[in-house]
Order: C-alpha cells, then sequence, then structure tokens
C-alpha cells in the first residue's frame, strides 16, 4: 500500500550529466535539493538499503536501469510510490501508486498502467511533466543541425584546402558558391514550446517561418510575425527546412495518430533540395518515404533524433531509431543521426528538470497539489495549474498576476507607452527629422522591455 508519510520515489535517469570528480556524473544539485526539502537520497535500490526512516520521503537512484526486465524487476511488484523518468520506457507493468513525472514534455515512455499509460487516461496515480524545461536547448540544437548543411559552404574540404596551402582566395572562392538562410523559408510542423523557440530561432536569421497548428494558434502565430500553414502540406510547400515538433498524439488501436505524418506527400511539396529536422519523436517521419526523398534529391540532408536502445547482453538493437539505420547504406552521407541526444545533454537544463520533478512529486504526495497534469486527476487531489520557465511557451494569467505586483516595471511600460503614441502623432505631423531618433530609441527600449517582461506569445490564461 502507498506510504504518503514515508513514500518512496524511484530516480530512473540521470538527474545531472556534467562529470563530477569520482568519474561519475553529477546528481550534487538535485541531491542537495531533496534534502532541503526534508528528504533523503539513496545511490541505489530500496532493497540495498534499511528500512527508510518514517515521515521523510526517500529518493532512490537508479540511472542505468533500462530494459523493461530490469525495470519490471526494480518496480513491478509497488515497492515504489513514485517515479521520476526522462527517456527510460517505463512498462505497463511498473507501479507507482502516487505518481509518476517526466523530465521534458512528451510523455509516451511513461507507460504504467498506474496512471493509464502514456495519455495519463486512468489509473489511480497523476502523471505530471515539465513543459518547457528543455525547449531552448532543443531549439539550438534544431539550428545546429541546419546550420551543418545550411549554408552549404563545406567548411571541412576548405579547411584542409587553406591547411595544405592549397588555396587561393582570389582564384578559387568561385568554386564554392553557397546561399544564406535569409530569405529562404522554414516551416515549423507544432506550435508548442520547441515549435515557437525553432520559430524564433529561425527568424532571427531573417528566414520566412511558416508554421502549421491548429486553427485555434493562428492568430497568435500571426500576431507573432510568422506565416500560418493550414496543413502540414501548406506548411512544407516551396519550403528550404523543416522541423518537426507535434508530438506523437493520442495512442490508438492502429497506433499513434501522428505516426508517419511527414510522408510523401509533405516531402513531395518542399523545395528540391531541402532539408528535413525531427528532433522530436523518430515515428513522426515515414522512413520508406524518406529513402525515396534522399534517392531523387528531394531531400538533401535529413537529421534524425530518436531514442536507440542496445541490450547488454546480446546487443540487440531496438527503439524508433531502427528504421533510419536501414536508409545508411544508401544515404549515409545524407543523414546525421542522434540517439535522443538534442535535448537530453545539456547539464543545466537536466537539473533544472530534475528540481522541477522533484518539487512536483512532492507537492502531489505531500500537498495533494497536481502542476503541469497529463491526462485525469485522480480522486482527492487538486489540479494546481501549469508551470514552466519565463518567458517560454506564451504569457499566463499567473504571468500577469505577477507582473501586476511589480509597480515600477507596470509604470515604466506605460510611460514608454505614451511616449511612443506621442512620438508617432508627432512624426504624423511631419517631424521626423526631430524626433526619428526619439521614435526609434522608445521603440527599441518598449520592445525590450516587453521581452524581458515576458509578454510575447500567446495568451494562455
Amino acid at each position: 500500500m502507498a506510504d504518503k508519510d514515508t513514500p518512496r520515489i524511484l530516480i530512473v535517469d540521470l538527474i545531472g550529466l556534467a562529470p563530477d570528480s569520482a568519474g561519475g556524473t553529477d546528481h550534487s544539485a538535485a541531491k542537495a535539493h531533496v534534502e532541503a526539502r526534508g528528504g533523503v537520497f539513496h545511490l541505489g535500490s530500496v532493497a540495498d538499503h534499511p528500512a527508510p526512516q518514517a515521515g521523510r520521503p526517500h529518493f532512490y537512484y537508479m540511472p542505468m536501469l533500462s530494459t523493461e526486465a530490469e525495470l519490471l524487476a526494480e518496480a513491478g511488484d509497488g515497492r515504489y510510490d513514485a517515479v521520476i523518468a526522462a527517456a527510460t520506457l517505463l512498462p505497463a507493468a511498473t507501479r507507482f501508486d502516487l505518481g509518476g513525472v517526466r523530465i521534458g514534455a512528451g510523455t509516451g515512455n511513461m507507460r504504467s498502467a498506474s496512471w493509464g499509460g502514456g495519455d495519463g487516461l486512468g489509473g489511480v496515480a497523476p502523471l505530471m511533466n515539465t513543459p518547457g524545461i528543455n525547449a531552448r536547448a532543443t531549439a539550438q540544437m534544431v539550428m545546429k543541425a541546419v546550420l551543418r548543411v545550411r549554408p552549404d559552404l563545406p567548411v571541412d574540404v576548405m579547411n584542409d584546402l587553406v591547411a595544405q596551402g592549397n588555396f587561393d582566395t582570389g582564384r578559387d572562392l568561385v568554386r564554392f558558391p553557397t546561399a544564406k538562410l535569409e530569405g529562404q523559408v522554414f516551416a515549423v510542423i507544432g506550435y508548442g514550446n520547441i515549435g515557437r523557440e525553432v520559430a524564433k530561432l529561425a527568424r532571427a536569421f531573417g528566414m520566412r517561418v511558416r508554421v502549421h497548428a491548429r486553427p485555434r494558434h493562428r492568430d497568435w502565430i500571426e500576431s507573432e510575425g510568422f506565416d500560418y500553414a493550414d496543413s502540414p502540406v501548406s506548411a512544407a510547400t516551396g519550403a528550404d527546412v523543416i522541423s518537426v515538433h507535434i508530438g506523437l498524439g493520442a495512442l490508438g488501436p492502429d497506433g499513434y495518430a501522428n505516426a508517419g505524418l511527414i510522408g510523401a506527400g509533405v516531402m513531395a511539396a518542399l523545395s528540391h533540395g531541402a532539408v528535413l529536422v525531427n528532433y522530436d519523436r523518430g515515428e513522426l517521419v515515414d522512413t520508406a518515404a524518406l529513402a525515396d526523398a534522399l534517392a531523387s534529391g528531394q531531400i538533401d540532408h535529413a537529421a534524425i533524433d530518436a531514442d536507440l536502445f542496445r541490450d547488454m547482453e546480446s546487443g540487440t538493437l531496438s527503439g524508433p531509431m531502427l528504421p533510419y539505420l536501414d536508409l545508411l547504406s544508401a544515404h549515409r552521407a545524407k543523414l546525421s543521426l542522434l540517439p535522443h541526444a538534442a535535448a537530453d545533454t545539456d547539464h543545466p537544463t537536466r537539473v533544472a528538470g530534475a528540481i522541477q520533478a522533484i518539487d512536483q512529486i512532492l507537492d502531489a504526495i505531500q500537498k495533494g497539489q497536481v502542476r503541469n497534469l497529463k491526462g485525469d486527476l485522480p480522486d482527492g487531489l487538486t489540479n494546481a495549474g501549469g508551470t514552466r520557465p519565463h518567458g517560454m511557451g506564451g504569457v499566463s494569467a499567473h504571468d500577469l498576476n505577477h507582473l501586476s505586483g511589480e509597480a515600477g516595471k507596470l509604470d515604466t511600460l506605460s510611460s514608454l507607452a505614451a511616449d511612443l503614441a506621442r512620438h508617432a502623432e508627432d512624426l504624423k505631423a511631419g517631424a521626423t527629422d526631430q524626433l526619428g531618433r526619439d521614435f526609434v530609441m522608445t521603440c527599441n527600449r518598449l520592445a525590450q522591455m516587453l521581452r524581458a517582461s515576458g509578454l510575447e506569445g500567446p495568451y494562455l490564461g
């Protein structure tokens, strides 16, 4: 039976990625946070430690658990009350009657029947996530993937030629024409935390950004200066780069709703020689269609980030990366394959996510308050709403309530807005020479203060 007074909480993924002095990974920040909240942090299984001290939460750190057999042996009998995970796939038969938190947004790997599986519908326990915690890190990796191949300057080749003294700037540069990103079309599929951050970065390079999302997002997408597309094909039409950030969707009898979403039709709509980035879920791309598009040159390069697992005894590989491996023999030079590393290699992001997950699971157990709920809210608990990093995803009522308490900041915003309105009226009267500097300076200061206050993006309510 679950014990809310002395809960046992399993952590199955790394909660720090930087090396420590002992040659492992540094989990010290998360450990310190557990202790600051009155908890006890243990290395290893509950079975390897004495009976936990009553009245305190106990965390058991086992980041090397990986296979279904290992997880079922450790957590299939209800010995743990809750769990914190990142990428590890939790089988349905694992049991955590007081809840689970996924470090990150998507919860498809959180398949325990305790909360009804990855969508959190059913079960006895709450399923939570930490949305936005890794959005900026992922978006930066998306742009890194694009910049690896666009603009298409062969940096390694030119570096070798220069190192060999075998290059003349006046004569040889003509052999390496490129096309800058500015003015090219970047299609983003999805307007969640990551999709929006990708769109903002692409715009910073001067690209024309086209976003596909549900129709209810259209006004907000256009208000941020992006083009709206009502379908993935519309978004892809004539695009030079496409990046998908829509998630797998609901799991039905025929699989996930968005599996294969980036298929032959979407790929055919792209500009010839386009770049495809899938740093979301491997299943979102139809790999047979991708093979054809790579062969024809319709897609010049594909960057994929998807889970890959290897059985320690047999060496057998599994995971959504597998179908992409089959493309290597024919298209190795056109592929960049990562093992779901884009969002999972940034140490500060993982630490922040772990600390937030610790707070969320303790608040759910000790206070009955569930933040960032995915799916159903079990009886006896309260939905405490959502939390996310500052400026991430949009503006919430909570953000505005917080701002209402900062009178000085609101006074400055009001003053700048009044100055802008006054300068605009003066410009209408033809006072460009006298007021041009003041007008532009006020625009810059107002825009900067709005950004710093997190007042951009959709209103979340």
